[in-house]
């Protein structure tokens, strides 16, 4: 296979990912505190097997023992990415949908394990316990909060939560410093990656009666978008013209004359 084919096959498989992320940004352009994921690119040098040897040996021979190394980069794909740059507020007035400004999310409890969320459109069940959208409990004090039906609910901005006037508990709000340590579950929910657990915030604001929308730019994917088409459409361009100099070679370089 050509080296230039190898180059155009990867390249092609990048951006089929990288349209893939775009669509998945654009599909939650109105899921509330959706963050958009980002792909990086880094260059990967392919080197020679002469290109390692590098101790010359000028003590024993004047020239040197092997040709200059030839090194050649090629864009890959390096990481996926969470954006998690803050979503513009809006207002609802809902005494159930909480928002937070600066860094840090809320703690809900997954199907055994602790999730994190930003989208704090909660509801309640029949029961009267505080849940996501999801149906996963938020975590009030280490535990689901409770509130009873025509309950007349107030948050301040650290989080604190009367009931009715009387202290309820607080929100359990954790921050991720690297953003690493995450990886998404579902569309709007994370996890700590290998256990990690969060700390807590310095910076994070709870704005009731607010919610944070997606951080996606619908103008700045749509232009990611036409680009990654274009570049995809250059890379399968590549091979076939690959293809057509190969059957060349096969039927006409190679034909013997008469």
């Amino acid at each position: 296979m050509r080296d230039s084919t190898q180059s155009a096959i990867f390249g092609a498989l990048s951006n089929e990912l990288r349209m893939s992320s775009i669509a998945n940004n654009l599909a939650n352009v109105n899921t509330s505190a959706f963050k958009k994921d980002k792909l990086a690119f880094h260059d990967t040098f392919v080197r020679f097997a002469h290109d390692y040897l590098v101790d010359e040996k000028t003590y024993i021979r004047g020239e040197k023992l092997f040709p200059e190394g030839h090194i050649m980069a090629k864009a890959r794909l390096s990481a996926q990415q969470i954006d998690l740059s803050q979503g513009s507020m809006e207002r609802t007035g809902n005494q159930l949908d909480f928002a937070l400004s600066g860094k840090g999310f809320f703690s809900i409890q997954g199907d055994g394990e602790m999730l994190y969320t930003r989208a704090g459109n909660f509801v309640t069940d029949s029961d009267g316990m505080l849940r996501t959208v999801d149906g996963n409990p938020v975590m009030v004090d280490g535990g689901p909060l409770i509130i009873p039906q025509g309950g007349r609910v107030q948050a301040d901005g650290s989080g604190n939560i009367l009931i009715n006037g009387e202290p309820a508990g607080a929100f359990d709000l954790v921050d991720f410093p690297d953003p690493t340590q995450l990886e998404r579950v579902g569309s709007n929910n994370y996890r700590g990656i290998d256990g990690a657990a969060g700390v807590p915030p310095e910076e994070a604001e709870v704005a009731q009666g607010f919610l944070e929308k997606s951080n996606v730019e619908v103008v700045t994917e749509m232009v990611s978008m036409i680009e990654t088409q274009r570049a995809f459409t250059m890379y399968t361009k590549m091979i076939q013209t690959d293809q057509e100099l190969d059957n060349k070679l096969i039927t006409q370089v190679g034909r013997p004359t008469v």
